[in-house]
């Protein structure tokens, strides 16, 4: 048969490909491709290997387990090899697995086997002379590893001497060393607080601190093993199952996964990944799929092996969570608060039991730091029902032709200013009154209590008015009519009313409720006060620069450019001209020349009951006068208003010498103040 050029060509385009992911996941720990990926090309050799057999080679990566040692690290000679799985990524194909084994034994009825959650991390072999740990070792290509015993010693769950009696004389015990996922955030946090490399996913986080050169850097990575496996070269020696084995290996002070099972046949297999895959998510480590083992020792032996992999066992792998994928294009949207958030167009791939086109990039800093272009091929994540999210760009595979990812200067919903303050990862749109994407936030802020105060208009009702399209900004709000608001399901006639009545009650707030209520960024109750009193009407405060707005108390320069940004925006000039039209009239207040407050920079405490004006009108008459009113006595405190009643406050007050007021005298200073 003649052999076509292009699959000669391919063949060894996949050798060359395999052999240099090999080297980089293994002796470099730079995984280059997703696990995924690389099963995907594993697979495709094979396949034309098996339909051209004249393909296959002695240095074929299908005949072997991994990549080679690390030369840094002294060489083990494992005495039994440590050969990797076959893999299954469907029912039928666990089906197939299932049927060849009966096939092999020649058996009618079910095998039964042994089910354990395929942990992602490192195998590694350990060495037990006399009970006691003397050689630790990495895979490696399964016949050759690294010594890795210094290493594996700082390991909390590695015994260093098996527990227990009439134990073998030499014992090898296989497991999985691996990093917890808590354990895996805190160290990445760590190595980003000291500016270093962080690791892109648990598995590669264990592989690099395992083979740290200095066991003290090691000691310090929170790293955990789990044993799966025991090997003697007389087996004569273990347990008839695989089972019993594991608890033999349990008895001597190994951790082994309380997630395992066992049943009888392809069936109770597939039940056992479907329960594992719910959980998934909530396992405190990382998975990548269930190991079956037909668990009968005697019945594995019979089964015997291929060259790379033992016919008794199968990985069965669920959805990745990891892929590989295009960038598009990089959008931005704008959150209900203004946030701007860059999102990556994806070239579609399935990842994590679902097909992803889109992945956040949280913010430039983000992209900055992954130094993410339009066109770079990157590493998707996607865990569960987490937003997918790039992990790592793939800065070797970028075309000539990408570009940089540039935030816009203006909002893409409504073209108002983009605006991040200095040391903050987020950008805002300022256009908070006008834009479409801020609308229901910017309505529910304005008709809240400490705001306009508007009953009856909760969210429910904001929703509904905003999806109909009845509401654009708020100042459409005093539009509404009885007839229109009551063709609205399940709004009668009354409720309408009430709500039209409700709208129309606040067109008269006072000036720090507007203010307030414009929902200026970082402007809240009490500095929508304080520029209220300080300049007694909205024009000034629109016309402010920033250094006459920081002469107010509670402003500083942070405050005062919000507020100078807000103001200079057409969008928001607009909305306010047409709240206008609408009939919003705040009440304005007088102030002293110049802006002045004769209590301004001045801090009072009220406690106890006053006769004369309840709490909030005290406090309001206070902050007309441009004092600030606390819950808390300090030193820092002017004075005290003690009323009826008064409890610990004024015995702090007394304790700290601070000034006390009773009611009377109370009432006598806002006369003289007021008149001021």
């Amino acid at each position: 048969m003649n052999l076509p050029p292009e699959i000669s060509r391919r063949a060894l385009a996949l050798r060359d490909q395999l052999n240099e992911h090999n080297y980089r996941y293994y002796v470099l720990d730079e995984p280059s491709i997703p696990d995924v990926e690389y099963d995907r090309l594993f697979r495709e050799l094979q396949a034309l290997e098996s339909e051209y057999p004249e393909l296959l080679t002695e240095d074929s990566p299908t005949r072997r387990v991994g990549g080679r040692a690390e030369n840094s690290f002294a060489e083990v000679q494992h005495r039994i090899p440590m050969l990797s799985l076959d893999n299954a990524f469907s029912a039928d194909e666990l089906r197939e697995f299932d049927r060849r084994v009966r096939e092999r034994l020649d058996i009618d009825g079910e095998v039964e086997y042994v089910s354990e959650p395929k942990l992602d991390g490192l195998a590694v072999s350990l060495h037990y002379e006399e009970g006691v740990l003397r050689l630790a070792a990495t895979r490696g290509d399964g016949f050759t590893g690294e010594d890795i015993t210094e290493n594996i010693r700082t390991i909390p769950s590695v015994p260093l001497r098996l527990r227990g009696d009439n134990l073998p004389a030499v014992v090898e015990v296989r497991g999985e060393v691996y990093m917890p996922k808590e354990g895996f955030a805190r160290l990445n946090r760590e190595l980003e607080a000291r500016g270093e490399k962080t690791f892109v996913n648990p598995r590669n986080a264990a592989a690099g601190s395992l083979r740290q050169k200095n066991p003290r850097v090691t000691a310090k990575r929170p790293l955990e093993l789990c044993a799966y496996s025991v090997a003697l070269e007389d087996e004569s020696l273990l347990p008839d199952t695989h089972w019993d084995c594991l608890q033999l290996v349990k008895a001597w002070g190994f951790r082994i996964n309380p997630q395992m099972g066992r049943g009888p046949g392809a069936e109770a297999c597939l039940a056992a990944y479907d329960a594992l895959l719910t959980q998934r998510d909530a396992l405190p480590y990382e998975i990548d799929g269930i190991v079956f083992k037909v668990n009968s020792l005697k019945l594995q032996r019979d089964l015997g092996f291929v060259s790379r992999a033992p016919r008794w066992a199968i990985a069965h792998k669920f959805p990745a969570q990891e892929e590989l994928t295009e960038v598009l294009d990089v959008e931005f949207q704008v959150g209900r608060t203004g946030a701007v958030t860059p999102v990556a167009r994806l070239k579609p791939v399935f990842v994590g039991g679902v097909t992803v086109s889109n992945a956040t990039l949280h913010n430039m800093d983000e992209i900055a730091r992954l130094d993410l272009h339009v066109g770079d091929t990157v590493f998707i994540r996607r865990a569960g029902d987490v937003i997918p999210q790039v992990v790592r760009v793939l800065a070797e595979r970028r075309p000539a032709d990408a570009r940089a990812v540039i935030r816009p200067e203006t909002c893409p919903v409504c073209d108002s200013e983009i605006v991040q303050v200095e040391g903050e990862a987020v950008a805002r749109c300022s256009g908070g009154l006008y834009c479409g994407a801020q609308r229901r936030e910017a309505i529910r802020h304005y008709a809240s209590r400490k705001a306009m105060d508007i009953e009856g208009l909760g969210e429910k009702w904001i929703d509904i008015l905003v999806d109909q399209d009845k509401v654009q900004t708020v100042a459409d709000l005093y539009r509404l009519t009885v007839d229109e608001l009551k063709t609205l399901d399940r709004m009668g006639e009354k409720s309408a009313s009430n709500l039209v009545n409700a709208i129309a009650a606040s067109r008269a707030p006072e000036l720090w409720r507007f203010i307030y209520a414009l929902g200026i960024r970082e402007v809240g109750e009490a500095t929508a006060k304080a520029l209220a009193n300080h300049f007694g009407d909205l024009g000034p405060i629109a016309e402010a620069d920033e250094d006459s707005l920081q002469a107010v108390p509670d402003v500083g320069p942070v405050v005062a450019d919000h507020i100078v940004r807000f103001f200079r925006q057409a969008h928001n000039q607009e909305t306010i001209a047409a709240l206008q039209a609408a009939g919003v009239r705040w009440k304005t207040l007088e102030v002293a020349a110049g802006g002045a407050q004769p209590l301004a920079g001045s801090t009072y405490v009220l406690t106890g009951t006053l006769s004369g004006m309840n709490r909030d009108e005290a406090k309001a008459q206070l902050e007309a006068l441009g004092a600030k009113v606390s819950g808390s006595v300090s030193k820092k405190t002017t004075a005290v208003v003690a009323g009826e009643a008064a409890g610990s406050k004024l015995s702090k007050a007394e304790s700290l010498g601070v000034p006390v007021m009773d009611e009377t005298a109370f009432m006598a200073f806002l006369a003289t103040h007021q008149q001021a």
